[in-house]
């Protein structure tokens, strides 16, 4: 029976160990997380998303602080328009974050940045170009471009020096997406180094629909990708995303023809993972029945989380002059108008108010009260060991990344135990 290790993900002349580690924000992908995986010889991504919150906790910077201050006066105002971003101040912590990452990469593997489309911050265009190019001049070995449909984002790289050497990838969850996307960027000649297909098991926003996502197979829409990719000539590595949880769920995607596969779910529950000790632990303890799906994101996605995330139902009040990420160009945002909805329902207060269709997503996601997980997180209390006191053992990331490696027969590698 063959193992991950037996395959190669290639890029030119260089091959690598055919596993990804997906990009999670907010910084739950940390620097600690991918260079794990580049010094094992795979690929790690960190994550772009609040990268300026991400830098004042990394560097002691204070671009939060700085933007908060600039803006305190509109905090009660419903219109957040004037809420923008420095695009000097958001390169300068785009290039310490990764900069930083980079410096410290060693091993054969490689380091990219997860960079979300929907991350619009009241400027789409204008932030989106600042982030990409920024990463780029910090010397990211690769951009995957997720969230949205990104079909103009290879255009806002294309007049960088490093925009035909750096690896720039997609995520989509149908062929139909890749074909707009290829169609969209024929002019720039410069295809896509790999694709990320992302299926409806998956953490985090999913591309499918909150009713219809239980009717698709990731085995099937990775095959047709393939069909589609044979059909065009194109020799674009397809890597499999989505409830790889097993190396030998792995292995059934390599050998169909995957380039490689992009796995997370089992990483929460590492050490160099950037949640809370506190919140890994609710992933161990998990069931099935925990693990939802909602419409509760202001991005229009539906999400995958635990049903007990702090994030659903808080009323609390938009934090958009500190943060404001999810700003579209006209300063607005769903959680921004189920917020004030409640409140005028409540008589003009916002005290003891509920918003259960909507969630301020950037302040949750920042304090690690919204609890995104893959389906199979009921899954992990088998991956590691109960303690006497309840908890569960955390796990290493070196000690995952080699169990989906060498794996055989669906097995799941225990740890040590260290009590």
């Amino acid at each position: 029976m063959k193992r991950v290790d037996d395959f190669r993900l290639k890029f030119g002349d260089k091959e690598y160990v055919p596993i990804m580690i997906g990009g999670m924000g907010v910084d739950i992908s940390t620097t600690e997380l991918a260079l794990e995986a580049a010094r094992l010889g795979g690929i790690g991504h960190i994550s772009d998303a609040m990268v300026e919150d991400v830098s004042d906790r990394k560097f002691d910077t204070t671009f939060v602080k700085d933007k908060t201050k600039l803006y305190k006066h509109n905090i009660n105002n419903m219109d957040k328009s004037e809420v923008q971003f420095d695009l000097g101040r958001l390169a300068e912590a785009q290039r310490r974050h990764i900069g930083d990452t980079m410096q410290r990469k060693e091993g054969p593997g490689l380091i990219f940045v997860n960079c979300m489309e929907k991350l619009t911050m009241n400027g789409p265009k204008e932030t989106l170009r600042t982030r990409l190019n920024a990463a780029l001049d910090a010397g990211i070995d690769g951009i995957t471009l997720s969230a949205g449909l990104h079909f103009g984002s290879f255009a806002l790289m294309a007049d960088h020096p490093r925009f035909r050497e750096a690896k720039l990838g997609i995520i989509v969850s149908s062929v139909r997406a890749l074909q707009i996307f290829l169609r969209k960027n024929q002019k720039l000649n410069r295809l896509p180094d790999y694709v990320i297909v992302e299926g409806p098991l998956a953490g985090g926003h999913l591309g499918f629909g909150l009713e219809d996502w239980k009717e698709f197979d990731l085995h099937q829409i990775v095959q047709e990708i393939l069909d589609y990719m044979k059909a065009e000539n194109l020799d674009v590595p397809v890597i499999a995303a989505g409830g790889v949880f097993t190396g030998s769920d792995a292995v059934s995607f390599l050998e169909m023809g995957a380039a490689g596969v992009q796995v997370a779910t089992r990483f929460t529950v590492t050490k160099e993972c950037g949640l809370p000790d506190d919140v890994k632990q609710e992933y161990f303890k998990a069931t099935e029945d925990d693990v939802i799906v909602n419409g509760i994101s202001p991005t229009g996605y539906p999400m995958r989380m635990l049903k007990s995330t702090p994030a659903i139902g808080a009323g609390i009040r938009p934090g958009c002059e500190s943060y404001g990420y999810l700003l579209d160009a006209t300063g607005n945002c769903a959680y921004i108008n189920s917020y004030n909805r409640e409140v005028v329902a409540n008589g003009g207060s916002d005290k003891g108010i509920k918003v259960m269709d909507k969630t301020c997503l950037c302040t949750h996601m920042r304090n690690f009260n919204c609890w995104t997980c893959g389906h199979y997180t009921y899954r992990l209390k088998d991956t590691s060991f109960k303690k006497p006191d309840g908890s569960y053992q955390l796990l290493t990331a070196e000690h995952v990344f080699k169990d989906y490696q060498f794996s055989t027969d669906n097995s799941i590698a225990l740890p040590e135990k260290e009590f």
